[in-house]
């Protein structure tokens, strides 16, 4: 795994150990990416953040900040290892995502871009929950991007802007408003 783009390009990253984590693919990362056009500037929350690869992606290509989240301590260690190894200073916080997101410091802020990509098997349940507790902290323009099996889509009560497929893989853009 690799970043794809910007001032970290081509660097490796580290994935967590294990069948927890499933790190977003180089080819789907990058297809994302292009879809969102210019991260340029933006505040990221990177949700169920893994190895951390989407918020350094953003941070690779210019994102203002980046706070990451995951509840699990193999992920937090890694996503600091590879800021680390970058030269990359960001908030990494151990927290459950949906407690996170009613806990200071991320319900103080508003954020530009939003990364969510939980476990496969709880996506489809987590919907309810993600749609309720994330606006209060969407910035006006704010994009969400949920990635999930297509077979069980991430269900979010958001404005749907774009949605691929890439194998098993769903990605939705969704819009704040």
């Amino acid at each position: 795994m690799r970043v794809i783009a910007g001032a970290h390009r081509g660097a490796s990253l580290k994935a967590p150990r294990g069948q927890q984590t499933r790190p977003t693919s180089d080819r789907v990362r990058e297809a994302l990416f292009s879809i969102l056009a210019s991260v340029e500037g933006a505040y990221v929350l990177d949700l169920f953040a893994g190895s951390g690869a989407l918020g350094i992606e953003a941070l690779s290509r210019g994102a203002a900040d980046a706070t990451f989240v995951d509840s699990a301590a193999g992920a937090v260690a890694v996503i600091r290892e590879n800021l680390e190894h970058l030269g990359q200073r960001a908030e990494v916080l151990r927290i459950p995502a949906l407690r996170a997101l009613a806990c200071s410091p991320i319900a103080d802020r508003q954020y530009d871009l939003v990364f969510l990509d939980p476990p496969y098997r709880l996506a489809s349940s987590l919907g309810p929950e993600l749609s309720s507790a994330l606006p209060p902290i969407l910035a006006a323009e704010a994009r969400v991007v949920a990635e999930s099996d297509r077979r069980a889509p991430l269900e979010l009560a958001l404005p749907l802007l774009r949605e691929r497929q890439y194998g098993d893989t769903l990605i939705r853009v969704h819009g704040a408003r």
